[in-house]
């Protein structure tokens, strides 16, 4: 495929102008809508010189213009660089700096603490504000009176870069993954077949458009010119008015939304009628959550295993029954192997490192050529999961290298541990970490998020808890009972933070 993605909008708009693209909030624009407003962006940042290859850094929430961005820098042949507003400011400029960002777009909750370090730095991007039009350095003001005709075309190849992800660093630094335009147009392909979506398709995404996982539905969805819904925020009661209302077709949702939506009180399948894919991705989904939407609603749920380094599984829908506790098999084009610490295949049901490749592999982390090779070696993505196949060589994950926990010389994975937990009818989730023990090392932990606060009795849930594990060293030695758990902007619990504030506080 030799396909680029500058000109993917303006194709739209040509041949299917009329037609729904991007809905935000109240903002609904058509693609011819949508294409004027990227081509006055991009405009505004040609006559301002960014040129093929410039990088352009946004810390902002879901927005209109946010999303404008991604598509009005990839027409010029600059890189878009999203970075979470969840970052703190010296970590947004560390990345600024790392990059050597041409322009910092941001929302005015950053915008002062961003400046001066900025000048600190001796950094001389350009930041701009979203906000009051008036203010001397505001994107609106910066793009008013751009012409919205097209850009000057870059001349660009498959393999130049559409963006730079930074990965969560929730397990060390955070490292920019690069993808090309051949890897997002592959995104929109391969995920396309994979998960039905069409051009009339209405596909909703509530969470975080910063967070990789969220170009699973935002590339087939553009690729194809469907009718796409940005929420600003996740909030269940506006997600399913919309699913009911927008009667969206396709929606991607991490483990934690799924579960505010089976808990709602108000929740019926029938406004979930016109629901064709539900795809769970960011995190495993545990098998009661599965078996409790697919009684809700048979036959949509879909799960995606996937490192943003550019390996996937996905269990398919058709495949949930028969193999609920799985995240499924590599997609065509995809490979996948379960190797020992010597690099050995190993046989079915034995627990090994899983290693992949396929056709959306990452270019490489950005000027770390180091940490490309040892995460890619003889063109295999090393992902620092364990797993095992079974004999139809679907995967199950176990755990990660990094979150397993070693209690008295013997190996013990969490996840184990939290299959149990899920299953006590007052827990909504759980995530179990390794705490220090002068006896054992390690000791297993649980976080738990519980229905109802008020039943909360620690003694009585290690009990059952310790009752119903397989092991002695699987027994738990605490419990933090939480309102909320910390997270990554993909939804992600840090069991890092949960660790490090558990030692904090004892």
């Amino acid at each position: 495929m030799t396909m680029t993605l500058d000109r993917l909008v303006s194709r739209h708009a040509r041949y299917r102008g009329d037609l729904p693209a991007v809905q935000f909030e109240a903002r609904r624009l058509n693609w011819r809508e949508f294409n004027a407003f990227c081509n006055q962006v991009a405009n505004a940042y040609q006559k301002a010189g960014l040129k093929k290859g410039d990088k352009v850094v946004t810390i902002l929430p879901n927005s209109l213009e946010l999303i404008t961005l991604y598509w009005a820098v990839t027409s010029l042949g600059a890189v878009i660089v999203p970075l979470s507003p969840l970052l703190n400011p010296a970590g947004i400029v560390k990345l600024v700096k790392a990059c050597a960002a041409y322009s910092v777009v941001v929302s005015p909750m950053h915008e002062q603490e961003l400046k001066s370090l900025l000048s600190e730095q001796n950094l001389t991007t350009t930041l701009l504000v979203l906000g009051d039009s008036q203010q001397e350095n505001s994107f609106s003001g910066f793009i008013s009176g751009a012409p919205t005709s097209p850009v000057e075309a870059p001349g660009l190849k498959p393999e130049d870069l559409f963006n730079i992800v930074y990965s969560s660093g929730t397990t060390g630094e955070a490292k920019g993954i690069e993808h090309s335009h051949l890897v997002r147009s592959q995104y929109g392909v391969h995920f396309a077949a994979a998960f039905r979506v069409m051009p009339e398709s209405v596909v909703l995404h509530t969470g975080s458009i910063v967070f990789n996982g969220a170009f699973c539905t935002l590339m087939p969805a553009f690729f194809l010119g469907a009718k796409y819904i940005l929420h600003e925020a996740f909030n269940v009661d506006h997600m399913l008015a919309t699913i009911r209302d927008e009667k969206v077709t396709h929606a991607m949702m991490v483990p934690a939304q799924i579960i505010a939506l089976l808990e709602h009180p108000d929740l019926r399948a029938s406004d979930l009628d016109s629901l064709e894919t539900v795809l769970s991705l960011g995190a495993p989904l545990y098998k009661q959550h599965k078996d409790r939407f697919n009684e809700l609603l048979p036959g949509r749920l879909y799960e995606l295993y996937g490192l943003t380094e550019g390996f996937v599984t996905i269990l398919d829908k058709y495949d949930v029954a028969n193999k609920p506790g799985s995240v499924g098999c590599p997609p065509p084009g995809f490979e996948m192997r379960i190797i020992d610490s010597g690099g050995k295949d190993l046989p079915a049901g034995e627990v090994g490192e899983i290693i992949g490749k396929g056709p959306i592999q990452m270019s490489g982390y950005y000027q770390r050529p180091d940490l490309t090779a040892k995460t890619v070696r003889d063109g295999w993505i090393f992902t620092g999961d364990l797993g095992y196949v079974d004999e139809d060589g679907f995967l199950y994950l176990v755990d990660r290298k990094k979150d397993m926990i070693i209690s008295g010389g013997v190996n013990v994975y969490p996840r184990d541990i939290e299959d149990i937990i899920i299953n006590h009818p007052d827990v909504i989730e759980t995530a179990v970490f390794g705490a220090k023990s002068e006896q054992w090392g390690e000791t297993p932990v649980a976080a738990i998020l519980l229905r109802e606060k008020m039943h909360a009795d620690k003694t009585s849930l290690i009990k059952w808890i310790n009752q119903r594990v397989d092991a002695k060293y699987q027994r738990v030695s605490d419990i933090l009972i939480l309102d909320e758990f910390p997270r990554n902007a993909a939804g992600k619990t840090l069991k890092i933070s949960l660790r490090e504030d558990y030692h904090a506080n004892k």
